[in-house]
Order: C-alpha cells, then structure tokens, then sequence
C-alpha cells in the first residue's frame, strides 16, 4: 500500500488529504474561504494567501489524525505548484518542503489541473456506479472537459502522465463567467451554485443568447455571452458596466432593489447556463468523437453542475464519468491521487521546487 499526503492550497481553499494507492480517500480535510471573500465578490489574492497561513498547518494535522495514521506511515507528499495565485501557491509548496524534508519524504508536485482530472480516480463508495467509474476510469484514450473558474481546457490523456491540450479558453473560463454574470443578476458569490439554483425556475429559451463555436478549433471564448447578458441588465435600467479588455475584463454593477426585481433573473440565469452548457458538451462531444477516444470525463468546479453532467451523459455515445460534487471543487484528495500516479512513475520534485502560476498542463 502506498500513502500519499496531499497539499492543496492554489487559490482560496487551503486542504490537506491521505489517499491509498491513488484511489482510497482515508481522509480529506478542506478549509474554505468562501464566506470571507464574498464580500469582495470575488477572491482577495492578498486575504486568500494571509488565510492560507494562518489554516495550513491545522488542517494538515487535522487530515492526519482522521487517516489515523503516523508521519512512518506516509510515502510521499504531493503538492499543488501551480497554477493558481502565487501567493497562495508559495504557501502550500513551501509547508510541503519543509515536512517532507524534516521526515525524510519524497516530494512531489503536482499540477492543479491534473489533480482535477485525477479527482475520476478517487473511489468514494461501493455503489455500482462507482464501482464502474473505478474500472473504466483507466481507459486510454480519454477525453477531460476541465471546466473551473480559471480554467476551461479539452485534454486528450493517452495515459497517465501523458496529455495533449485539444483546447482552451481564449478569455474567461467558464466558472469565471459564471462569477461575473452572478454579480450582473445580483445573486451571491460564488455564481455557479447561485445560477444553477436561479435557472431551476427559469425558461432556458426565455433570452436567445449567443454561442461562440469558433468553428475550426476546439476553443472556447465566453467574453462575448457576458457581455450580451450586461446588455440585457442594462435594458433593464440597471447601471452596469464593463472595464479592461480579455481575461483582465471587469464588470462594475450598482442596482437598486426594485431594479433587481424587476430583472427576470430565474429567465436570464436559464438561459445563460443553457448556452455555456451547449458549447461545452458539444466541443467536448465532437472531440471525443474525431479523437476515437473510449471515455470522457468530467473535472473542475462546474463539474458540479446538474445540468452539465446531465446533457454530456445524454448527447455523448460514449461512456460519461464525473466525481461527485465535492471532489468537483479544489481539494487535496484529487492531489494526492495524482501524486500516487507520479510517484508509481518515478516523478520526484528537487527542493528548489517552485510556483509557476501560469503552469500549463500540456500544449495543444
């Protein structure tokens, strides 16, 4: 049996974990900060890091003890060392450096997007549909739609270790643009849960929305659905506007209280999701397709999302695999499987590991 401890700490949820032999979850501890970045809308890279080092070492000791396991027991430690905020990197990579050099340890890191992938391997219960997501998640050539707020990539994955990035986003990632048009609707932050819960009592063909196919590539660009949302809010007498250009694009709202009651939110945040969905199953679908491939799986925070899980299940011929809501969001179980995987490789990280947060997966 091999024990692996991950550390996770790319962005605001600072999470330790002790899996076996890549697949047994034995615990899987996450602090998170949702709740004190919310006033902010959004994630406070400065809050977020501060956080991080203030949580770090309790949630470690808290994943240890729940795996009922001593430091001898452990075989390596993976560590999240991008992408993701640097700030917030530095702190996991650096803690991860220390313990594994302090108890002797391989150390181990891990790309945040490979963890996400690596979340299909993790094996939650006994039920039939675990059961067959534990045994055909080992099926090369597979397709992953990573979809998250600061990512949204096709991989083609040949074998473990082995990638080729199909796709990716040309500005905002999806869960980026799920943000963003949650603030436009007035819901609370984070957007995904919010439109999702929103849309449940909305008309997915109340607004006809616009859908960028890029015809040609495998790419995906969400800038141009924002902005055609921002239009309608503003239609809707709300005083909103848009400043900076690409990823670095913002969206100022200021609304009165009747104004957002006025707005058919449940409408708007149906058809919103509705038109990001169909772009997503449809180019995940089709590259499936074109790449011959014999499973796709889903990873990433808007994995969680029904909808999402639901249409890639029903317009795709092949088989469709999704960890469950929990291990969909950023956790140190999904890193801690991925690093099982490198170190059954031979992967081992040098102590002059670093944060690379701009780190790609693979390039298409």
């Amino acid at each position: 049996m091999t024990r692996i401890l991950g550390i996770e700490t790319s962005c605001d949820e600072t999470a330790a974990a002790v899996v076996e032999d890549g697949r047994s979850i034995l615990s899987n501890v996450v602090a998170s900060q949702i709740d004190l970045h919310r006033q902010y809308g959004g994630v406070f890279p400065e809050v977020a890091s501060r956080q991080h080092i203030l949580t770090i070492m309790p949630v470690i000791r808290q994943a240890m003890a729940e795996a009922e396991l001593d430091w001898d027991d452990l075989d390596a430690i993976a560590v999240t060392y991008g992408p993701g905020l640097p700030g917030s990197l530095l702190v996991g990579v650096n803690t991860a450096k220390g313990l594994a050099y302090g108890r002797g340890l391989p150390l181990i890191g891990i790309n945040h997007i490979e963890g996400h992938i690596y979340a299909n391997w993790l094996r939650v219960d006994d039920s039939p549909q675990e059961i067959a997501l534990w045994r055909n998640s080992a099926a090369f050539p597979l397709l992953a739609l990573v979809v998250s707020g600061g990512h949204t990539e096709l991989i083609l994955m040949t074998d473990h270790g082995q990638y080729q990035r199909l796709g990716h986003t040309l500005d905002d990632a999806a869960g980026e643009a799920f943000d963003k048009v949650g603030r436009l609707l007035g819901l609370e932050f984070p957007g995904g849960p919010a439109i999702e819960q929103a849309a449940q009592e909305g008309n997915p063909r109340a607004f006809k929305l616009p859908r960028a196919w890029l015809k040609g590539t495998y790419n995906f660009s969400f800038s141009g659905l924002k902005t055609a949302v921002l239009r309608i809010v503003q239609k809707y007498e709300g005083k909103a506007s848009l400043a900076g250009s690409g990823r670095n694009r913002r969206i100022a709202v200021s609304q009165t209280p009747s104004v957002i009651r006025q707005l058919p939110v449940a409408n708007l945040a149906a058809s919103f999701q509705d038109s990001v969905i169909d772009v997503l199953v449809e180019k995940a679908r089709r590259a499936a397709e074109e790449r011959q491939v014999k499973l796709i799986v889903l990873a990433g925070g808007v994995a969680a999302n029904r909808l999402l899980c639901q249409q890639m299940a029903e317009r795709s011929a092949l088989p469709v695999l999704y960890p469950p809501p929990a291990l969909c969001t950023d956790n140190a179980a999904m890193i801690a499987s991925a690093g099982y995987f490198r170190y059954r490789a031979g992967h081992r990280s040098g102590w002059d590991l670093d944060v690379i947060s701009n780190l790609k997966l693979a390039d298409g």
